[in-house]
């Protein structure tokens, strides 16, 4: 009698984030395999699709599932087009320019964000403004341990890719909204499994949504 394999599954974190957002996430282990990926520090002005490529490598099994949160799922969506993939998921994103907000649109315009004070990334509640688009001074011990990458270059890499991103290879995605997301108001958003009172930071505070509902969207959505 074969054993069945089990499905591999990629999480990618959001901006500035490691895999501790994903403590919560449990998938069934008889039936998935489950792996994290974490940011890499870029190159100068590297182009995203160069990035891409850097993470795939951190890959090791055919045809995985990769599933991103925010700006994570952005980067799954380029890394889908360079490797065969089962399917990809994304969080609290956007899969086309189009749902961004307004104000990305006027940051690419104007060029805001290159003067933003990304030098005080060492500051917790500074960044993770950036990150979750909120404020955190309740909860600063608990975002000091979630947004660990705050190396500066990355940070403006960071920024600078995802107020310029313009989707270019049309991956077919599962995508995953909450209904009260600041940073990507769903508003904006076309197509997508909508989590009611869902915000950016969901795949923390609704980690039971997400632990009941992830393994049929992974292998029947």
């Amino acid at each position: 009698m074969s054993v069945k394999s089990k499905i591999p599954v990629y999480f990618m974190p959001g901006m500035a984030a490691n895999k501790l957002i994903f403590d919560a996430i449990k998938l069934p282990e008889d039936t998935f395999e489950v792996f994290y990926l974490e940011w890499l520090i870029p190159e100068k002005k590297e182009p995203i699709k160069t990035y891409a490529k850097r993470l795939t490598e951190c890959i090791h099994h055919d045809n995985p599932v990769l599933i991103g949160v925010s700006f994570g799922g952005i980067l799954v969506q380029e890394m889908a087009a360079l490797i065969p993939v089962r399917k990809v998921l994304i969080i609290s994103s956007v899969k086309h320019e189009s749902e961004m907000p307004a104000r990305i649109h006027f940051s690419r315009k104007s060029k805001l964000h290159k003067i933003l004070p990304t030098g005080l990334v060492n500051n917790v509640e500074v960044l993770a403004k950036y990150a979750f688009g909120e404020t955190v001074t309740n909860r600063l011990e608990l975002y000091k341990m979630y947004l660990s990458v705050r190396d500066k270059r990355y940070i403006d890499w960071a920024l600078d890719t995802i107020i310029n991103w313009k989707q270019m290879n049309n991956i077919p995605v599962v995508h995953i909204q909450g209904d009260n997301d600041k940073v990507f108001p769903i508003d904006n958003v076309k197509d997508c499994v909508v989590v009611k009172g869902g915000t950016h930071i969901m795949i923390i505070n609704r980690f039971k949504w997400f632990n009941e509902h992830l393994p049929s969207l992974i292998t029947e959505y």
